[in-house]
């Protein structure tokens, strides 16, 4: 595949992270958070010509950056701002009110997706990941997504593991 072939592809899926999102803010009411991305990849699929791998891969990452979020904030004393590690402000507030919103289920239904995808709890190289901040997990640089993206290798030693991180891992 070429350069150029390649960063097409890159951006198909980036779209489709954010498509999948807003097919998900619109039928989790009715059907579930979990069931809801299932039906959302497969809608994405079909109007973004996706391969049902293709479709799968974004939704695992939708459902790991939803888990991830809920879980920080289910015991009601921390904020999504808090998860991301900047400014809610520069975000986009259609993206933030979808995530925003998502998250808000996600942690009604963390104990079924808890059960459902344990091996969904690490970020890779090459795989789309959504607003926050994650941290290499071999030298603890942080990459921050102020909009849905593509992981990076890491910028300071080129490694390709990364975690989800907040303020509260600081403390």
């Amino acid at each position: 595949m070429s350069e150029q072939e390649e960063e097409r592809f890159d951006k198909h899926l980036v779209e489709a992270y954010d498509r999948m999102l807003d097919h998900v803010k619109e039928a989790f009411t009715e059907k579930g958070m979990w069931r809801a991305i299932d039906s959302a990849a497969e809608k994405t699929s079909e109007l973004m010509e996706l391969s049902r791998e293709e479709s799968e891969r974004v939704s695992d990452y939708l459902r790991r950056d939803l888990h991830d979020a809920a879980e920080f904030i289910a015991d009601g004393s921390r904020e999504l701002g808090d998860w991301l590690r900047f400014d809610t402000q520069v975000i986009e507030r259609g993206l933030f009110d979808a995530f925003s919103r998502a998250v808000d289920q996600t942690r009604v239904e963390l104990e079924e997706f808890k059960e459902r995808n344990q091996a969904l709890a690490e970020w890779h190289t090459g795989e789309v990941a959504s607003i926050g901040t994650l941290e290499c997990k071999a030298c603890g640089a942080h990459i921050h997504f102020h909009k849905t993206g593509h992981i990076p290798p890491c910028p300071k030693c080129a490694s390709t593991h990364f975690r989800r991180i907040s303020d509260s891992d600081e403390e």
